[in-house]
């Protein structure tokens, strides 16, 4: 069992958790931790001092002291006012990760909460009583105010859940489960909605995704180069230890690995043909920078999945830092970096298909052998430049934008939870390029027959085969490039 607030936090742990697959509970020891924070938050509470968010307003309303009986409404006023997003609801994947995510910072021991709190949030999660959140409205800087306050607007019974496809009031389905709604105690509205959570529910989801597609890409790349008949020169350990960027070496590896025992390739020797072309011959160059972009977001996710990201910090009972740790720039910055290396990733694959389409080196053009009267595979190629170019116009940084907000208090901003969206939309158009390149080489290698490839390549060939037949006269394209797409979302593949 995964132990709230006290074991490590990871990527895969918390995709684990969310799909039902990793049981995660509270301990003798992450109780001690909260109900301790608590008390300080009570003695806090009680005396005259002025705390931020614990007797006085929020933003820039920090200045009037809010008196003990008033605190409750407090609370609960800075959630149903917060509650102000717009857009498409999240994926419930999303929400709920979200959840799990704030249960652990929750239970480090520093926000104050009250047990029972904690202790709802985790029945929600376990039972997959999923909080309805619209997507636009978090600056990503108090943390992701407007879309944590969605989240756990149902706590109070408000909002909404869903159920199946429909969204349900949330009076209702705490009804159906025998809960009374939560009157909120002193910090815990801020404790609850104040974090990244928004953002970093994003950048797990997002590397959970690129982490299977990074894979994918080399398996692309290697099911391209032997539909063009490339070299596997490239790909020697030689030439990448001397430029031993970490990724560069992953992926020169696999390349090795998925070409091992090609008949195809090894019985390649070609004068005419001294390099190949780069979207072949940099294939660990460039998938391997995105596999190192990969490797940064991961390390700062799992800094932060581990961390307390709200505000005020309790330290003890009689002291509570009004900090800045809810601040979203340290995610910001890495996921529009990693969404830059995805839409790259695309990129040379595009220009792989289109190389495939040439007619070169035994290649029929358009990779059919009645061009003119059938048009063969020149369109779907259309379709990846699009994606490619759509990809493009996401990759402006948004971490690189600030507006200011709540009066100039919270004057400069890390616009994270865009960064986040865009990050995973260009994932989205990865994964339908991937798939018309996989469409593409396997294609392509028809016309290397009798040769063999790899035992993998050859399994990937047989997997799209079941799904895809080979082109021989035009036909509707778009189911193919359907059964492709849903291929790639299944994790249909063998990449390892």
């Amino acid at each position: 069992m995964f132990k709230y607030g006290i074991d490590h936090l990871t990527v895969d742990k918390t995709i684990e958790i969310a799909q039902g697959k990793l049981k995660a509970g509270l301990t003798p020891e992450a109780i001690k931790k909260v109900n301790d924070c608590r008390a300080h938050v009570d003695a806090i509470a009680s005396s005259d001092k002025a705390v931020y968010g614990i007797n006085t307003g929020f933003g820039p309303l920090c200045d009037t002291q809010i008196t003990p009986a008033e605190t409750s409404k407090l609370q609960e006023n800075l959630i149903i006012t917060h509650a102000v997003g717009v857009g498409n609801p999240i994926d419930r994947e999303l929400s709920k990760i979200m959840m799990i995510c704030k249960v652990h910072a929750l239970c480090q021991g520093f926000s104050g909460i009250r047990l029972e709190v904690v202790e709802r949030i985790i029945f929600f999660i376990e039972n997959d009583l999923l909080p309805v959140v619209l997507e636009q409205g978090s600056v990503g800087a108090s943390g992701d105010l407007v879309p944590l306050s969605h989240l756990f607007l149902t706590l109070l019974g408000e909002g909404e859940f869903w159920q199946g496809d429909e969204r349900v009031p949330a009076k209702e389905v705490l009804a159906k489960h025998n809960l009374e709604p939560i009157t909120l105690a002193a910090k815990e509205g801020l404790a609850l909605i104040n974090g990244t959570q928004f953002i970093l529910s994003h950048a797990i989801k997002g590397l959970h995704k690129m982490a299977y597609l990074l894979d994918l890409a080399d398996v692309a790349g290697a099911m391209s180069l032997e539909g063009f008949q490339g070299s596997a020169a490239p790909f020697k350990e030689a030439l990448h230890t001397i430029r031993p960027f970490k990724g560069n070496l992953v992926v020169a590896e696999r390349m090795r690995m998925l070409l091992k025992d090609s008949q195809n390739v090894s019985s390649h020797v070609s004068c005419e043909r001294v390099q190949d072309p780069y979207s072949l011959r940099c294939i660990p160059q460039v998938h391997g920078a995105a596999r190192n972009a990969w490797y940064h977001l991961n390390d700062m996710a799992e800094i932060e999945m581990n961390s307390v990201t709200d505000n005020p910090i309790v330290l003890s009972d009689t002291e509570a830092i009004s900090g800045g740790n809810f601040h979203g720039q340290p995610m910001a910055n890495v996921q529009d970096y990693c969404a830059n290396a995805a839409s790259i990733l695309g990129g040379i694959s595009d220009r792989r298909s289109y190389l495939l389409l040439e007619g070169k080196y035994g290649l029929p053009r358009l990779l059919t052998t009645s061009g003119g009267l059938n048009s063969g595979y020149m369109i779907p190629q259309y379709t990846t430049a699009a994606l490619v170019t759509e990809n493009k116009t996401l990759c402006f940084p948004a971490s690189a934008d600030s507006i200011p907000t709540s009066l100039g208090q919270e004057d400069y901003v890390s616009m994270g939870s865009i960064s986040g969206r865009k990050f995973n939309q260009i994932l989205g158009n990865l994964e339908k390029i991937f798939a018309i390149e996989l469409m593409y080489a396997t294609q392509a290698m028809e016309f290397r027959r009798p040769n063999r490839f790899s035992p993998i390549i050859e399994e990937n060939f047989r997997i799209i085969r079941s799904k895809v037949a080979k082109l021989e006269d035009d036909r509707v394209l778009k189911d193919d490039v359907t059964a492709m797409v849903e291929l790639v979302k299944a994790r249909a593949f063998v990449v390892k």
